[in-house]
């Protein structure tokens, strides 16, 4: 029985939780000894030296003696519950695959040719909506992202760390770096990453709608890397050939209105799926063709399907028992009752 966190791993739990049942018996009896009327009177020859006693410090007096009683039941009860402080811990053994994310943040890549929830959305929100599926399908993984444009950026290392990743993920928009697409260069960061010797499995899946104009490294050189490291890749190419809402960009980058919303109009978009499925087959990988928001969440449940490994779970508990504290509290209040009750504050026989 979890009562509440005292640290995000740690929490105090009770053995015999029905035990503090009987804590409801502490206000009762409280209620109940206020119930009982004022004290038998006291026949005395003369009450000058009871004058000298200060009617509110006696009365304060029995208050406090009172609470110490009541104080001391409650403190019997929560022991008698053996309450425990401790962790419980589950070890995840991860699943050995590495997964780098290679997403493209072109301004191409504010098309409006995807679709979330009906509503017509650019590329990149639709990328990264099914892309926040697929991290959340696969907990047991490593997974990072690097965005692109002109240049890779390291939106977050490869990470078991999913929720933190997804925050991570919402970074990834148009503008994050400066515009181009350097697919060679995305790569070659990616295969970088992924040269870990410890992992049993290392996964790219790179996300482009375009054919590469910036960067240092072609694309051909980064597929002959990822081949000979023995890296899954998975191109998929975003986007329709035809008509679609895109930004008017200017030389100064897509025009805007007063607020500051990007203008459209219907343009035609192409994708020359050539290059990209030439550099598919030289590092020896899997091509997908998405052109709508549909097709991109099938390609990534085809590869969700494709890279698959069993995990073993192991549950620990480590629990430090506070029945001894509670009991040592318990006595120490009986006994400061005890003493009080006897000398500051010792009733009349």
């Amino acid at each position: 029985m979890r009562l509440f966190d005292w640290w995000p791993d740690s929490a105090l739990t009770f053995a015999r939780p029905w035990l503090l049942l009987l804590l409801l018996a502490v206000p009762l009896l409280a209620w109940l000894r206020g119930k009982r009327g004022p004290a038998a009177a006291l026949t005395y020859s003369s009450t000058a030296s009871l004058r000298a006693i200060g009617k509110r410090s006696a009365a304060r007096a029995g208050k406090i003696l009172r609470t110490l009683m009541l104080a001391t039941l409650a403190m019997f009860v929560v022991a008698l519950a053996r309450p425990q402080l401790g962790k419980s811990l589950t070890q995840i053994e991860a699943s050995g695959i590495d997964i780098m994310l290679v997403l493209d943040v072109s301004g191409s890549m504010l098309t409006k040719d995807f679709t979330i929830g009906g509503q017509e959305a650019t590329r990149v929100d639709a990328i990264r909506e099914v892309t926040r599926k697929f991290i959340e399908g696969r907990p047991n993984d490593r997974i990072g992202i690097i965005a692109f444009a002109g240049r890779p950026y390291v939106v977050s290392p490869m990470t078991l760390d999913h929720d933190w990743l997804l925050e991570n993920l919402e970074r990834v928009r148009i503008g994050l770096v400066e515009d181009g697409t350097a697919i060679g260069s995305a790569m070659a960061a990616a295969a970088n990453r992924l040269n870990d010797k410890r992992s049993k499995s290392h996964v790219m899946v790179l996300l482009t709608d375009g054919e590469n104009n910036a960067g240092k490294i072609p694309p051909n050189t980064a597929a002959e890397a990822v081949k000979a490291l023995k890296i899954h890749f998975y191109a998929i190419g975003a986007g329709i050939n035809g008509i679609a809402p895109a930004p008017i960009y200017t030389s100064r980058g897509p025009l805007t209105d007063a607020l500051g919303n990007i203008l459209y109009e219907n343009q035609r978009v192409e994708f020359n799926e050539t290059g990209l499925r030439e550099v598919t087959k030289i590092a020896d990988g899997k091509f997908f063709r998405a052109t709508d928001t549909q097709s991109l969440e099938q390609i990534y449940s085809d590869i969700d399907k494709l890279e698959k490994s069993t995990v073993s779970v192991k549950k620990y508990q480590q629990y430090r028992d506070l029945f001894p504290i509670c009991l040592a509290s318990g006595c120490g209040l009986l006994l400061a009752q005890m003493v009080l009750s006897q000398t500051l504050w010792k009733k009349l026989p």
